[in-house]
């Protein structure tokens, strides 16, 4: 099952530092001592899930990033079923150009496959053909990370920038987009004026 993103202390200090803030600034912000948002940054204490939300509603009003995840996602997710082959997969990777699929099994995202972890398994592999006709779930990786509509481009950013290949984003149990690190970048040059 697909997990919820939910930022780390590190990510905590980034966007409190990108928005030009101190902890004692954040601190009276949110409407938590200074110490906890200490605690926080250091990872030394699990805060709850309230205490997180008022944070990041105050670093998003300082943060220049407006944008949500529903205003970059691309709507039409490619998945491919659990029980389909390797080749099937990399088929719709090649027929719609992209180089991750999140693998699915009843509707649910159940894993992911992409080009990079492909590669890997087969520097080690002695027979490609029987790779390729491999079923998915043998081969696949852990579902990528997901989050809701609503959620802050900056949160999207920061898990892309941990090396995720993209992140989906859920609504009730379903995915209704995916976002990849493409998206972000194409979403700045648009906002810029310069996308063709």
């Amino acid at each position: 099952m697909a997990s919820i993103w939910i930022p780390t202390g590190e990510s905590i200090r980034r966007l409190r530092k990108r928005a030009g803030l101190t902890q004692k600034d954040l601190a009276e912000r949110a409407g938590v001592s200074q110490s906890l948002i200490s605690r926080i940054e250091r990872g030394s204490v699990d805060p709850k899930l309230s205490t997180l939300q008022s944070i990041l509603n105050v670093l998003s009003g300082y943060t220049s990033v407006k944008k949500r995840a529903c205003d970059i996602m691309n709507p039409n997710v490619i998945s491919v079923r659990y029980d389909e082959t390797v080749r099937d997969a990399v088929d719709l990777m090649r027929t719609y150009d992209i180089s991750q699929l999140p693998v699915e099994r009843e509707g649910r995202m159940v894993g992911g496959i992409h080009e990079a972890s492909l590669i890997r398994m087969l520097v080690f592999e002695k027979n490609p053909r029987e790779f390729f006709e491999q079923k998915v779930f043998k081969v696949m990786e852990k579902p990528f990370p997901t989050v809701s509509p609503d959620t802050l481009l900056e949160e999207v950013m920061l898990i892309l920038s941990r090396g995720e290949p993209a992140v989906i984003v859920e609504e009730d149990g379903r995915m209704v987009g995916i976002i990849t690190k493409i998206d972000v970048i194409s979403s700045f040059l648009k906002d810029m004026g310069e996308e063709k």
